[in-house]
């Protein structure tokens, strides 16, 4: 997350040679591409720390969220 860009809120995901934006609210991708079943998986992550990762993009202070098990 690099909070001095545009909006609407986002995070940026690295897989191998994948580069990908995800938006916060809705998970669409806006842009890059993933692999659909990493896609799915950084979905379901976001989607369990949806309200942290508005909370970090909205005051600027980041801390590491726990990964999928």
């Amino acid at each position: 997350m690099y909070f001095d860009e545009h909006n609407p809120p986002h995070f940026h995901v690295r897989y191998n040679e994948y580069r990908a934006v995800v938006a916060i609210r809705s998970l669409n991708l806006l842009e890059g591409q993933l692999p659909a079943r990493v896609r799915g998986l950084v979905e379901e992550w976001a989607e369990l720390h949806q309200q942290e990762l508005l909370a970090m993009w909205n005051s600027k202070e980041f801390h590491k969220l726990t990964p999928l098990v």
